[in-house]
């Protein structure tokens, strides 16, 4: 589906109803790629997410001398000839505006046994946060030369593998910078102590531990809070052939929140409920159904059902799934009574400001905003129609709030929200809008 500069959504007319399976997760992608890698076979993974950050980490990998080989019909990506990697005595990686391909690779490459490897990516990547994780690797022996501003892409890489021993690493600007240090720890040539400092969002690192085990790792040892000791290599190796991606929870809450939205019911096929799979984001659906969604998790798949009553407003620390904490912010001004969301902090340093670019985009629609560095608070007031949202070049903003402009302010089905540039969305889930007009169109036959 080709998307124009400017999208109108058209809302639902009638309550939603039918199911949708997220794409496979970026997050799991990305990491399970890396660590694919690593293996000294063939390996290929079932389920994963196509998408820009994932076709960047995959053409990387690639450049550094791996066979991939990807399948979009069937959802596959195949990694081999890891014996041949790191043959090329110079390779140019791109990373694009990818974080996790980005502090992956830095990680990789630095662990790597020869070649030297530079990495770059587009103006706004040069902005987000490497300097912790640059700092560490360079403790444990890395020869990391940042060609533009210190402690920023672009980046060249000599490598000669990593020694071992204890570094200090600051993750709360971002998990990732620890999820990518724990990746490689272990080909270290001793172990590695990693004292943390500041505070670390603990979800995605624990679902980088959960796979570190399923591809044959130890688990990293948490000795305190403030420290994690990762024990020398054992042999990387998957423990199922193929390995499958869970779908994404994070893009799966723009999903579960639209019966909020337009009333009815949805099923997300091969979806966790909260507590199962490896995911944090769906602690999410905790806080729709405290905004009053009802939600029923199987073995095999997540319902979410509204019908009526109350749509509650909500106080929540999104801190540990903070990436779902623009979905409840789009909605918000279909709740009843404030919602204030705290624990974001960090996400002014994401693909954009997220934090004032909601606020923006929300006052923009007629809503009264509180805006701290930390939270928004939300005062719902009546929408404004006819308004062009901003999405800042974020693919979360597109999403989000495109369920927003479901809902029926008119009553009659007339656009009356339009989002700017929702092609940024191909980001982590391509097909998003086109997902979305066919359900809406669905539901309305079925009515």
């Amino acid at each position: 589906m080709s998307l124009p500069d400017l999208l109108p959504i058209t809302p639902f007319t009638s309550p939603v109803s039918g199911e949708v399976r997220p794409p496979g997760s970026k997050s799991l992608t990305n990491r399970a790629l890396l660590l694919a890698a690593l293996c000294p076979r063939p390996v290929q993974l079932s389920g994963a997410l196509f998408s820009d950050d994932t076709r960047l980490m995959a053409a990387a990998l690639g450049r550094l001398g791996f066979k991939v080989e990807a399948d979009e019909s069937a959802a596959t990506i195949t990694v081999s000839d890891q014996d041949a990697a790191f043959g090329p005595a110079e390779t140019d990686l791109f990373v694009g505006l990818a974080g996790t391909a980005a502090r992956f690779l830095t990680a990789l490459c630095a662990a790597a046994p020869r070649g030297t490897h530079r990495l770059d990516g587009v103006p706004q990547m040069r902005r987000r946060p490497m300097q912790p994780l640059i700092a560490a690797l360079r403790q444990l022996g890395a020869d990391i030369r940042c060609t533009g501003e210190e402690g920023f892409l672009p980046v060249e890489i000599h490598s000669r593998g990593l020694k071992g021993g204890r570094v200090t690493l600051d993750a709360s600007e971002s998990s990732q910078l620890l999820s990518a240090l724990l990746m490689v720890a272990p080909l270290a040539r001793g172990p590695v102590e990693i004292a943390l400092t500041g505070t670390v969002r603990r979800p995605f690192v624990d679902m980088t531990a959960a796979l570190l085990g399923e591809f044959g790792q130890p688990a990293p040892t948490w000795v305190s809070p403030e420290l994690i000791v990762v024990s020398p290599q054992r042999n990387f190796t998957v423990a199922a052939d193929p390995y499958p991606i869970e779908p994404d929870a994070t893009a799966a809450s723009y999903f579960l929140a639209l019966p909020l939205v337009t009333r009815g019911a949805l099923e997300l096929p091969g979806l966790h409920g909260p507590g199962s799979g490896l995911q944090g984001d769906t602690r999410f659906i905790g806080v729709l159904q405290e905004a009053g969604l009802d939600v029923t998790a199987t073995g095999g798949a997540v319902r979410a059902a509204f019908s009526g009553g109350r749509k509650r407003g909500v106080q929540r620390d999104f801190s540990g799934f903070s990436d779902t904490f623009l979905t409840l912010a789009a909605i918000a001004p279909l709740l009843e009574g404030s919602t204030r969301i705290s624990g974001i902090a960090h996400t002014r340093k994401q693909e954009t400001d997220r934090v004032a670019g909601m606020a923006r985009e929300l006052r923009r629609l007629g809503q009264e905003i509180e805006e701290t560095e930390d939270s928004l608070t939300i005062h719902p007031r009546p929408l404004r129609a006819g308004e062009t949202v901003d999405t800042h070049g974020d693919h979360r903003f597109a999403m989000s709030l495109g369920i927003l402009g479901c809902h029926n302010l008119h009553g009659d089905g007339r656009p009356w929200l339009t989002v700017r540039d929702p092609a940024c969305c191909a980001k982590t889930f391509p097909d998003f809008f086109s997902v979305l007009e066919t359900l809406r169109t669905r539901s309305s036959a079925h009515r």
